[in-house]
């Protein structure tokens, strides 16, 4: 079989879409609009404008007069295809459907290639990338059935919610790939802010059985409840998979005093300087892969930013033993000496408070002084000393073992953890000393959009979201889109063709006729 090209007359391009133009603007000034309010006629003009706007696109589709190859089509193996017929196909677009009629070049037991499909850089689904884009954005905003629902109030466009749940998995697929790309990319800009923030936590989500962790799911397999349609009081579902949270971003110093952190009761003599910000900050989650590989890409993210080791890296860790241990191990891993590994102040603060509720009462003033001095003395460096004067003052007034057990468990962490309480040094080199930032992570990121009441999760669709969602917290989601649709255009198209190259396409010589491929026996 092969293939002529011969000059047929084509309507005028546009004729559809200036005819129906035409007619909102008659609509416009007719009797039937000026009886309207004006909200019922913004509506209609809106469906009105919408149809235009389906119309001028499926014209111009059609100019477009399938994309006839101006040489031989060859495949990625090299063969050339010489058959050729005229395909359809059917596109969702946010305009609503529209119809690309397109040349496929075949052979026998070949699938046809599209050359148009390549120019176009349509998606292999009937849903267009933006289409795709719009609905991976409403998914990292809200529930999927949220995310129908804007999709038909902002576009006029019905899609299903396991439609929407694949377009938004196959949205984050080149997640890992972009970050990669950005962290090899010689064009970014030397940070100015002397300290670079590392720090990670993690937050559970509600997962369906199958895709739980494989000790957890043993755990819930094995668990008998007392009761059938509730919990009991100490009983949980155990339904929950780790997400591990991580960020890494730049900070300028911020010296303070332990009393600037923990003034005493009364007003300010003066007003403290103004807390710097964190600046571009990269947040992120991950429900499928392990602790280590987040911190893992934690430290690569971080060395992408600092090259030449320049900077004070600090970590800022909630006290996990495993993390503890990971940030070590990768620091050297990296030939990166940690400046300080912070234990959060906040979780410090939150044992003092326990085991001064114990000695002094609560709900006391005597107990909030205890406090307030107790923090105010291990930020000058004295949780050894603290510890050893809690149990002494326990002692002295003969606690019994149970009653004292919140004294000895604060004193225990002061003392497990005092190689990462060395507040008056972060202090005076101005570093951070409290999670804040991946605490924000945790609960934005994750608990706000992960842990709605009566979601269950699977691991691919956990995973999409999070990803999803990282991208528009850390703003680096029209980026990444711009990146996901060149690869897109390299996955289904280029990859398909000789030298990874689309074909050239004839382009119409004149607009009113057109250059048209008719096959011939």
């Amino acid at each position: 079989m092969g293939a002529v090209i011969e000059s047929v007359e084509r309507p005028q391009p546009f004729a559809d879409s200036q005819a129906r133009c035409d007619e909102i603007m008659a609509f416009a000034a007719s009797t039937e609009a000026s009886e309207m309010t004006q909200s019922e006629l913004e509506r209609e003009l809106e469906k009105q404008v919408r149809e235009l706007k389906r119309r001028l696109l499926q014209d111009h589709l059609d100019s477009r007069e399938g994309g006839a190859a101006a040489a031989p089509v060859r495949d990625a193996e090299g063969r050339e295809r010489t058959g050729v017929r005229e395909h359809e196909r059917t596109l969702m677009t946010t305009f609503g459907p529209v119809q690309v009629s397109r040349f496929g070049y075949g052979g026998e037991g070949l699938e046809s290639l599209h050359p148009l499909d390549g120019a176009l850089n349509l998606p292999p689904d009937r849903y267009s990338l933006e289409l795709r884009r719009r609905v991976a954005r409403e998914a990292a905003r809200g529930s999927f059935e949220e995310a129908v629902e804007a999709i038909r109030e902002t576009t006029g466009v019905e899609i299903g919610k396991r439609q929407a749940e694949e377009l938004a998995q196959r949205a984050a697929v080149d997640f890992d790939d972009y970050y990669a790309a950005r962290q090899t990319s010689a064009s970014r800009e030397p940070a100015e802010e002397p300290i670079l923030v590392l720090s990670v936590d993690g937050k559970g989500i509600v997962m369906r059985r199958e895709d739980l962790r494989p000790a957890t799911r043993r755990v819930a397999e094995s668990r008998q409840r007392k009761l059938s349609t509730r919990l009991s009081k100490g009983e949980k579902r155990g339904a929950k998979r780790m997400a591990t949270v991580a960020t890494v971003y730049g900070i300028d110093r911020y010296v303070r005093s332990p009393e600037e952190i923990f003034p005493p009761p009364g007003p300010r003599p003066t007003l403290p300087a103004a807390r710097p910000r964190p600046v571009c900050k990269r947040v992120w989650a991950s429900i499928e892969g392990e602790m280590s590989e987040v911190v893992e890409a934690m430290f690569r993210e971080a060395a992408s930013r600092d090259p030449h080791r320049a900077r004070e890296w600090v970590a800022l860790v909630d006290g996990n033993q495993q993390q503890l241990r990971l940030l070590r191990r990768k620091a050297k891993g990296y030939g990166m000496r940690l400046a300080a590994i912070v234990v959060d102040v906040i979780h410090v603060l939150e044992y003092i408070w326990k085991a001064g509720l114990v000695l002094e009462g609560e709900g006391t003033p005597a107990c909030e002084q205890w406090v307030l001095e107790r923090m105010q003395r291990i930020l000058a460096g004295e949780a050894p000393l603290v510890a050893a004067g809690m149990r002494r003052s326990a002692t002295f007034r003969g606690l019994e073992l149970k009653d004292r057990a919140a004294v000895d468990d604060c004193a225990d962490y002061l003392l497990d953890y005092k190689r990462h309480l060395r507040y008056d040094e972060y202090l005076a080199r101005g570093y951070p000393i409290a999670t804040g930032v991946v605490e924000g992570a945790c609960r934005h990121l994750v608990n706000l959009r992960m842990n709605r009441s009566g979601a269950r999760w699977s691991l691919t669709g956990a995973e999409a979201v999070l990803r999803l969602r990282a991208l528009v917290k850390s703003g680096d989601f029209d980026d990444y889109w711009t990146f996901h649709e060149a690869q897109e255009r390299e996955r289904n198209h280029f990859a398909k063709y000789a030298d990874q190259r689309l074909p050239i396409i004839h382009v119409p010589a004149r607009r009113h006729r057109g250059l048209h491929l008719h096959p011939v026996k």
